[in-house]
């Protein structure tokens, strides 16, 4: 009879222990999506707690999924914040970063914005129309031009101008026209039409 009561408190002992701490201690999932993270940096915190540092991800899209590694409770309270982002990016915010835990929480997002530099350069020799492409930007430039400017490009992205279409009875070479965009605008870009 002792041994029930003793079971019954021990019960009781634990179940106020559990109500008193949100349901459990770290049954639940904290996570959500990303989208801009094209190189490693990106550090989150929940709370102020431990750092969590989001891998990048293998395709070339920059979005993907993240876990914290530490569970939470039941009806714990979550502030999902940013504590570094990648030297690539302007910002990274971070949505529905806040609330209280009730089913595994995978709602969470962080949306950086990556910088974007000038990709421009000079013109020699036009006579005619001449049309300039990098990837889907087209620039369409007439007789006299001296000088482009292209498209923005995300820093770290690949770049190639190159002519499109050349003009009438000239023919235009483009001189360090491909590369990767670094940290400043590209203004260097050379395109020398002849005769």
């Amino acid at each position: 009879m002792k041994s029930s009561y003793l079971r019954a408190g021990a019960a009781l002992a634990c179940t106020l222990a559990l109500s008193a701490c949100g349901g459990g201690d770290g049954e639940l999932v904290l996570g959500g999506s990303f989208a801009g993270v094209t190189k490693t940096g990106l550090v989150l915190t929940n709370n102020g707690g431990s750092d969590y540092a989001v891998p990048v991800p293998a395709n070339s899209t920059g979005a993907g999924t993240f876990a914290f590694p530490t569970l939470v409770s039941t009806d714990d309270q979550y502030n999902v914040e940013v504590k570094a982002r990648p030297s690539n990016t302007e910002t990274c915010e971070v949505r529905q970063g806040r609330g209280r835990a009730a089913f595994h929480v995978q709602t969470v997002q962080v949306i950086c914005t990556i910088k974007t530099h000038e990709l421009k350069g000079t013109i020699t020799g036009l006579k005619g129309e001449l049309v300039l492409v990098n990837g889907a930007d087209r620039q369409t430039l007439g007789a006299g031009a001296t000088s482009f400017t292209m498209a923005k490009v995300s820093e770290d992205a690949a770049y190639g101008v190159a002519v499109l279409q050349q003009p009438a009875n000239q023919s235009c070479t483009v001189a360090n026209g491909s590369g990767t965009m670094g940290a400043n605008d590209v203004t260097n870009v050379v395109v020398t039409c002849a005769p």
